[in-house]
């Protein structure tokens, strides 16, 4: 079915309701319309890295995990794996009238959003810190979800729209203040790629943008979104939000009035209850029944589009089976192998013999946690396997000790209940292992969605420092005064320094991120050799006492790689692996009035077979206009066997080699544009670390 056809059935389809009830399926609880053989629709469902809330389902790693693959490709066959479980599970529950919440086929996924800030919560449902790899992803994974057959397969959203990235504790009153610079250069970039490349939705999010809620913006939402790109799907507002435009924003004096300035920005659905007032709307003479008709054609649009009222509905042949099935773990196992990252390995300290008889101590909050497998958005898995459960399968031969050693954030002295103060036990057993694996972290009890919690270490999500909880860092400098031998890894959605004592003892140090059910065997796998680490961050990582800009300051100085301060501790798009690759011959091939190509040659000159994350950075000097330090404008993945070369091509969008001017525009920068071709960011930290520079094509 084409869109248009999509368009013109809905429009037949709403021209049979009166205006109680087009006002009705505006709700994201869409109530039945028996008179019209419509059955009940919810709205709500979630799909970031597997369905959610909803029964089984393979868990996939996070998103942020996800990201540090670099590979759009993998990200599009995750999706599309999400979507088909998806579609089974629709079709089951419409067997059985099951209309409930987390039921559907509109996912609202994904969260496309920029990690500006380390100190964000949610920061690990976003694709990272860069809008182009931001972009690329998020294309990718929406092509995943949608599919490209007659119907849809399942519909995505590009959340949150727009400039949204925390605090967490205020966002529903919140103006995220930005100047048009930032707004087209890092805000909007990953929204626009997503919109034009056919996404079906849009949520707003929570907080204004320069003094207007995102979910009525007259701007945002009516001139970029609707008019410059063209959008014609429908917009969704975040859960609750349109009720902040009245009694957290102040924006406006009545409910009425919030559901009439929403919907005449051409918000088309409210998750919440505040288009209740929308009756009151129109007989107040605020909205008018044109107005309520389009936001109900757009969506019925989306409807038909799924195939709802097909005499056979598509996919309706994809049985339940599939969910978190054999071929469906393979992938989840393949992806968390490619999401960890590799940050330090002493003098090749890992791999270790996966068939040696050594006393192994697997210590921290994180060696059985569940939880920080999951991150949050999260399905439930057939089969969990935590970093304690995957040593043990691969390490067979192994004597192996766990111990929690402490809590994520809390010390007390224990108490009658217990699993207070362990500090004792994690160090009885580090200090008669011959290797300890420190499995430290966070998970969405710490940081996640406006958890209403706060404490020293957290503000209702968001981290307050960069640095391990204390009784964790307490805990990591105690194992290294006790064990020579230690391997530190971090499960957390963001930046955590584990401090300088600890980064110095350890012999490798390991971010695992919440890496998805079979996270731990993943896990165990690369510290064995059987699997090869490839992961790549798609995020800073500072040290602690980095001196970062105020959370609340949207301005990007100072921000990212793109713009910060100083040095990383650990650069955007690094990470080591087992092998070692080289690149020669890095060139332009290839112009057009959109595009350029490269080439380079890389080789897999280590002896290991692995994946390379081939980065292409520009460069700009002498600009008229603030410019990033560098920006990715290319990625891809490459699999060579030990010895393998293969020449390598690459093609870059000219949007990501645009200089952006105060007013917003895209323009030729003045200067000269340089590209750096490598596996790693051109900058000094990533040379360093790595022992190798990029090769540069001067322009």
């Amino acid at each position: 079915m084409t869109k248009n056809e999509a368009r013109q059935r809905a429009k037949a389809l709403v021209a049979q309701m009166t205006v109680e009830e087009k006002i009705s399926q505006l709700l994201y609880n869409s109530p039945a319309i028996e008179r019209l053989g419509i059955c009940e629709y919810n709205w709500w469902n979630e799909g970031s890295h597997g369905v959610a809330r909803a029964g089984t389902a393979t868990v996939f790693p996070h998103a942020i995990a996800m990201a540090a693959t670099f590979d759009p490709e993998l990200i599009g066959e995750v999706a599309d794996v999400i979507s088909t479980e998806g579609r089974a599970k629709y079709n089951k529950h419409v067997q059985f009238k099951d209309y409930d919440i987390f039921k559907g086929l509109t996912f609202w996924a994904p969260n496309i959003n920029i990690f500006r800030d380390p100190r964000w919560g949610r920061g690990q449902e976003t694709f990272g810190e860069d809008p182009f790899l931001t972009s690329v992803l998020g294309q990718a994974f929406i092509k995943g979800i949608q599919g490209d057959g007659e119907f849809l397969k399942a519909a995505a959203c590009s959340k949150h729209f727009a400039v949204h990235s925390g605090p967490e504790k205020t966002r529903h009153g919140f103006d995220a203040k930005t100047s048009l610079h930032d707004l087209y250069e890092t805000y909007l970039p990953a929204f626009e790629k997503t919109v034009k490349s056919g996404v079906a939705g849009v949520m707003g999010a929570y907080n204004r943008t320069n003094g207007e809620p995102c979910c009525a913006h007259s701007y945002l939402l009516n001139e970029v979104l609707r008019k410059n790109w063209g959008f014609d799907g429908y917009i969704v507002s975040d859960c609750g939000a349109l009720a902040d435009i009245y009694k957290d924003h102040h924006f406006t004096e009545t409910k009425a009035e919030a559901a009439a300035v929403a919907l005449k920005s051409t918000c088309d659905l409210n998750c919440g209850e505040t288009y209740d007032a929308l009756i009151d709307a129109y007989e107040q003479d605020l909205i008018t029944e044109e107005e309520i008709t389009a936001a109900a054609e757009r969506v019925y649009t989306i409807r038909h589009l799924l195939g709802e009222f097909e005499e056979v509905r598509p996919y309706s042949d994809i049985p339940y089976s599939k969910l978190d099935c054999k071929e469906h773990k393979e992938l989840n196992l393949k992806t968390a192998e490619q999401c960890i990252v590799l940050l330090k390995n002493e003098d090749s300290f890992l791999p270790l013999n996966k068939d040696c008889s050594k006393r192994i101590a697997v210590v921290g909050p994180n060696s059985q946690s569940v939880t920080a497998l999951e991150g949050n958005y999260n399905g439930y898995a057939s089969e969990y396997v935590t970093v304690a459960d995957g040593i043990r399968r691969v390490f067979k031969n192994a004597d192996i000790t766990v111990e929690r050693g402490s809590n994520y954030c809390a010390e007390q002295p224990n108490h009658w209940s217990g699993f207070m103060n362990m500090l004792s036990d994690g160090l009885a057993a580090a200090s008669e292992a011959d290797i300890t694996i420190l499995v430290l972290g966070l998970d969405c009890s710490v940081e996640g969605e406006d958890t209403g919690f706060d404490d020293d270490y957290t503000a209702c999500g968001d981290k307050r420092t960069l640095y391990l909880p204390a009784t964790q860092q307490k805990l990591a400098d105690a194992v290294c005064d006790v064990c020579d031998n230690v391997v530190v890894v971090l499960m957390c959605g963001s930046s955590i320094d584990v401090g300088e004592k600890v980064r110095n003892h350890a012999k490798a140090i390991i971010h695992a991120w919440y890496p998805g059910s079979l996270g731990g065997l993943a896990l165990a796998n690369l510290l064995s050799g059987e699997a090869c680490f490839g992961g790549k961050l798609p995020v800073t990582l500072y040290r602690g006492d980095h001196d970062m800009p105020n959370f609340e300051d949207y301005d990007m100085s100072g921000r990212t790689y793109r713009y910060i301060n100083g040095d990383a501790l650990y650069p955007f798009g690094y990470g080591l692996s087992y092998t070692e690759f080289a690149y020669e011959n890095a060139k332009l091939i290839g112009e057009t009035d959109d595009t350029l190509t490269v080439s380079v040659d890389v080789a897999n000159i280590g002896g290991m077979k692995g994946i390379e994350r081939v980065q292409v950075y520009a460069s700009f000097t002498d600009s008229r206009t603030p410019t990033p330090h560098y920006q990715l404008c290319a990625v891809k993945a490459v699999e060579l066997d030990a010895g393998e070369k293969a020449n390598i091509i690459l093609e870059i969008d000219r949007y990501w080699l645009k200089a952006v001017l105060d007013d917003g525009s895209r323009v030729d920068p003045d200067g000269k544009l340089t590209l750096y071709v490598g596996g790693h960011q051109p900058d000094n930290v990533s040379n360093a670390l790595t022992g190798s520079v990029c090769e540069k094509i001067e322009l």
